[in-house]
Parts: structure tokens; sequence; C-alpha cells
């Protein structure tokens, strides 16, 4: 398959570098200019100062900004036109330009000068020459051939100016002899790192390849029987992964040292695939994808609160609930009030008494409704139907809110809270009272070292002062960890492997970079690593690869010994959970002020008097109800009205509350005349 690209140069290509695949395309921009290097540096320089200032997961990857052929395109030509308009005023003097709308067809008046203004000028931009012909098409330019090889982009060729074409390299697909390398015997080194490299625990004494075990060891066994080969396993010298300890000769240390010098024909293990090796070691490709995390010690305390119980519902809610209570108090007061059959005779005994009372008062609303809430009882109960509603509601309303309480306090009694100290690596930078490190001379301190976001910055500032943090091996950083206030930052593969089998330990955050474990082999031998990477590839189409981790992360060697059980995350109830049981007991609350209303006007009609006076006794009631200045009142009785009927006797008297406290016969009279 082919591929053609225009912005090929801005495509990160790492991973089809070993892929076979012939991708071909075109470049108009000039990335090799001076000019496109100040751009760059300039844009690459703008952008890190704004990550910097807005970054918020420190799991960023650093990319390196590159021109596109349009942007490139679009500089050009305004620079270009910027030439164009001061060739114009140089040779003659324009004071502004008039205003030309897009939708009229009228002309400026100088912009035939600046069209040939901008046809006769030549400038060197980052498309190279920019010049144009009579016709005003561009001429004079040129188009790069690029192809991917094992090395990166490569020039092949160039489209010169009138259509030709200059190939001046092909690169030829490389052909590997297959059974040239099957039925091999291959020297492994490999460093010891569980889960990838263990010794076997066994009585007997073992000897060669039978004393290794662990995933690696697995891989290593599998990729032999697809690709036909034998192997020999050693453990490298100085336990190193290896760095470059000498740039100027160009010497390395641990398992990279021991492929470059011929030592080894190829380096398995937790390899991370860096840049810097990848200039000495040709690497398959990835077996198991990884990054940089955080170690530590899970706290021993758990949090305590005296206001634990407060936890089930969240701020807002327990406002909106005290509110509830308040209103529907005042609610009931009101309407208890209003309605005149929650007036009663204080002494019952004695029905010739004027005086009536309210059991309703404020206070007395306020125990009912928080009584009713705590779910105990109250003596008082209520009479007519519009208090009985608002009664009822604040029942449904409570019920509800107790029995979520209840459940969700269980739930969050049960669970006891741990806080860590810290949670991110920009936590950690921020701090001096817990110490944190790496492993010394590994991919983890490397990408410290050339990191250039001023978190990673002030951590290996940190390292650099304090040496003592770095860690010979990661079985070092894990001891470290156990004894208190410190974080070992390592692979995340690794830390899900301990995490398996060491409950006090987990992973703090999330990942910091994101890389990938290979086969590293000496430069060069690139049948080798595609051949290798071949068997990968098998291996993980055959689902090989993800059975190996299962085994050696949740099986072998104590695997699952922590796992968690799940059993959800407990949250406070917001109101969003329970808004729709606030909402029923204000369309209740509503009701049962509109009842009580009615009540109120009912009570009246069933009386004969003069329209006028009924108006006056009504206005008065509902001032003393709204006054909310007592709870007791005069009654004054009526006679009944006739019916429209054929009854013609006399109904009994009722009784009508109104009035205030002082109110007597001599200011409204004692009856109303039929």
């Amino acid at each position: 398959m082919n591929w053609v690209f225009k912005d090929l140069h801005t495509i990160d290509l790492e991973d089809f570098q070993y892929s076979r695949a012939n991708i071909t395309g075109f470049k108009i921009v000039e990335t090799e200019s001076v000019l496109y290097e100040e751009l760059l540096n300039e844009t690459n320089y703008r952008l890190l100062r704004w990550k910097e200032n807005t970054i918020d997961s420190l799991s960023c990857i650093e990319n390196r900004f590159s021109f596109q052929t349009s942007s490139a395109m679009l500089y050009d030509a305004v620079v270009l036109f910027s030439k164009a308009l001061q060739d114009l005023d140089n040779g003659k003097y324009v004071e502004k330009f008039p205003v030309i709308s897009c939708d009229d067809i009228s002309k400026g008046t100088d912009g035939t000068s600046i069209i040939n203004y901008m046809k006769s000028n030549k400038i060197l931009g980052l498309t190279g020459l920019v010049h144009f012909d009579g016709q005003g098409f561009r001429s004079s330019f040129s188009l790069d051939i690029l192809q991917l090889s094992k090395q990166g982009l490569k020039k092949i060729g160039a489209i010169l100016p009138g259509r030709y074409i200059n190939i001046t390299d092909i690169i030829e697909p490389e052909v590997t002899n297959q059974y040239s390398l099957e039925h091999r015997k291959y020297v492994i080194t490999t460093i010891l790192n569980k889960p990838f490299t263990m010794l076997k625990n066994s009585p007997r004494q073992l000897s060669g390849n039978e004393r290794y075990e662990g995933f690696t060891i697995d891989l290593i066994e599998e990729l032999s029987k697809v690709l036909h080969f034998s192997y020999e396993i050693r453990e490298v010298a100085d336990k190193k992964y290896g760095v470059e300890i000498d740039k100027e000769r160009g010497i390395w240390n641990g398992m990279v040292g021991e492929v470059l010098s011929g030592t080894a024909d190829m380096a398995i293990a937790d390899l991370t695939i860096t840049s810097t090796r990848e200039q000495v070691l040709d690497f398959t490709l990835p077996f198991m994808h990884t990054g940089i995390s955080i170690l530590f010690k899970k706290p021993t305390e758990k949090v305590k609160s005296l206001f634990s119980f407060l936890s089930p519902f969240s701020a807002e809610v327990w406002l909106f609930v005290m509110a509830a209570f308040l209103g529907v108090s005042f609610v009931l007061f009101l309407v208890g009030r209003l309605s005149p059959y929650e007036w009663d005779n204080i002494n019952p005994c004695r029905q010739e008494e004027k005086i009536e009372e309210n059991c309703f008062t404020l206070l007395n609303s306020m125990w009912f409704t928080i009584a009713s809430l705590m779910q105990q009882g109250c003596e008082i109960s209520p009479r007519s139907s519009s208090t009985r509603t608002a009664a009822g509601i604040w029942y449904f309303f409570t019920l509800i809110m107790i029995s979520s309480y209840t459940a969700n306090l269980a739930a969050f009694l049960t669970i006891e809270k741990v806080v860590y100290p810290i949670e991110s690596a920009k936590d950690l930078a921020k701090q001096t009272k817990i110490k944190y490190g790496c492993l010394a001379g590994g991919s983890t301190k490397t990408f410290f070292e050339s990191s250039t976001i001023t978190t990673f910055r002030i951590m290996k500032e940190f390292m650099d002062k304090h040496p003592e943090v770095l860690m010979e091996s990661n079985e070092k950083g894990k001891e470290e960890v156990y004894k208190g206030n410190y974080a070992y930052l390592m692979e995340s593969a690794s830390i899900q492997f301990l995490t398996e089998r060491e409950c006090n330990l987990t992973q703090i955050g999330g990942l910091l970079d994101h890389k990938g474990y290979g086969i590293g082999t000496k430069k060069g031998n690139v049948a080798l690593s595609a051949w290798l990477s071949t068997g990968i590839l098998k291996l993980q189409e055959e689902g090989v690869l993800h059975t190996l981790k299962e085994r050696w992360w949740k099986q072998k060697r104590g695997g699952g010994k922590c796992v968690e059980k799940p059993s959800g995350s407990v949250r406070e109830l917001g109101l969003g959970h329970v808004g729709g049981v606030f909402v029923v007991l204000l369309v209740g609350v509503l009701l049962a002020a509109a009842i009580g209303f009615l009540e109120f006007l009912w009570k009246y009609r069933k009386f004969s008097t003069s329209q006028d006076n009924i108006k006056k006794l009504m206005v008065k009631d509902i001032r003393f109800a709204l006054t909310c200045s007592s709870s007791v009142k005069e009654v004054h009785r009526f006679k009944r009205r006739k019916l429209e009927s054929s009854q013609s006797t006399m109904a009994d008297v009722n009784d009508i509350k109104f009035g205030s406290s002082d109110f007597s016969s001599r200011n409204t009279g004692l009856s109303i005349k039929q």
C-alpha cells in the first residue's frame, strides 16, 4: 500500500519506520532554511510558555510544532503583500485606502498597482523563492520528494521548475532472508526485575535458561516457537539497563552496552524505547506500553470527622431541607389561621363562649413539622382539608428524605476514607516534606533530564541536589517507600505488579509520559529487528501477549491478593438526586394554600347577608389572619340564609370567625337580617 502526503514533514512516523510501508510525500516548505528555524524556535518557545501557564495534566507529551504547507504559504503571501504596499508607498504618497465592500462591484484606486508590484517582486520565504509570471501564476519553485526509511524521512529527489522530476536516490525495499535468521542460537542479555525476569524458586539446583521465569522469559520462549530459533539467557553483568557514560567515545553501560559490544545479540527486558537508545540500537515494535508513575505507601490513618453525619447530603441539599422546614411551618401557620375549621372553642363544655382558639401557632407549626421530620409523634393534629393536605405532603417529603439519608449514611460509615498527602507529580514538586526519586541510570532519570516542563525540571533539580533519593534497583526503591515519606518514580507496569501483591502500596496519579518496551538489537541489523517484530505482531494478534500479562500480573507469584472488591463510589446526594421531592413538596404546599382559601370562601357563602358587609367581614378576617397577632379571637353568630329550594325552615346558627381580639358587637352589629 502506498501513501502520498503533502505535509509529511509534520507527521510523527516513528511507528511506521520499521513496518516496511512505502510512504512518499512532497514538501514545498524549506525546513532547512534559516528563516524556518528562526520562526520555528520562536513559535515553539511561545507554545512552551503557554503550556506552562495552562497545563492541567502532567501526562502531556512534548511535541515540537511544525509549519504546515498552508501556514507557510499564508506567511509568504502576507510578506509579499506587505512588500508590495511598501513599494507602492515609496512610489507615490498614499494617505489611506478607500473602504470597498465585497458586495459592491466598484474597484479600488490602487488595486492594479498592488497586483503589479506583487507580480514583479521576489522574496525568499518559507516555501522557497516566491515569484509570479505575467499571468499571475507562481513560477520558479520546486517540490522535494520524501520517502520514509528506517532512519526517518529521506529526500530522494525533487520536482523542479518546468515539471522536471529529478530523482537523486532510491530506497530499495529490504529483502530479509528469513532462513538465515532461523535455526540459530542467540545470546540474550536481561536484567532481574519482577515480573519480567525472575529466578525460579526451586529446591533443586537449576542451570541455564531453566533458572529464570517471568513475562519476558515466556515471551522469548513463544518467539522461539514462532520464529524457530534457540537462545541462551545471560544476566547483565553490571545490573544496569543502559545509559551513555562516555558521550565522546559513545560508551554505554548495562544491557545496551553489551549489545553494542557484541557480547549479546539482543536485549530483552523491561527496556524502554527512548530516542537516545534508538540512536545506537534498533528496536522492535513495542510488546508492552507503559509510562512513568508514582509508587507511594498508603496512609494508615483514616480520615475522621466530627460532622461525618452530614456527609450523606450535600450542603446545598441541607440548605434546601432547612428552607423547606421553615417554609412548610409558615404555610401551616397561615393556612391554619385562614381556614375556619382550625378554630375551636377553648371550653367545649360552654358552647355559649364567643372565644375560639387556633392550635397552629407559629411555634406549634414548627414543632409539628420538626416532629414529623424526626419520625416522632406530636399532640397537634390538623383538622381542615387544607392543613391535612400540607401535612400529608410533608409526611411524603420526610419519608423520602429520611430513607435516602439513612441508606447513604450506612454506606458512608462502612467505607473508610483515605486522604493522600499527594495526588500528582505537581504536588510532589510543590512540597519538600516527602522525598522522591527514581532508578539511577535508567530511562526514568533520562526523562527528567531531557524534559522542558517546569514541574519536571524542578523534580530533576531536587534529585540532583539529593543523590541519596536515586536507587540502585526497583527493589531498593520499594523498601524506601515502605519506610515512609518517600515516593518512587517508576514504570506503571512494575507498579501494577507491586500493588497487586503489596496491599500497603498504591499508585498515585496518572502517567507522566507514554512509552513502550521493546527488544533491542545492534544498530544496522535491521533484518533481525524486523524479523522479531513480525513475531511480536503475530503473538499480539493471537492474544498471547495479553495472556502472558494476565498470568504474571494477576495470577503468578501471589497475584490478585490486593484486588479490591468493586464497591462503587459513595457520593453525597446532591440536589439533582432529590430535587423532585422538593418539587412535589412545593406543589403540595401551594395546593394546601389554595384549599385553605376555598374553605374560607365557602364558609362565608353559607350565610345570608348583604354583599357589602360580607366583603368587609372577609377583608377584616384576612387581615386578622395575616397580622399573626393572636391565636384567640371572638366568634360572631349569624343566621343561616334561606335555601332556594323547597325548604323554608331556618337553619341553625353557624360560627363565622373574623375580626380581632378586641372585636365587639358595638362596631359590627349582632346579626344580619334576612
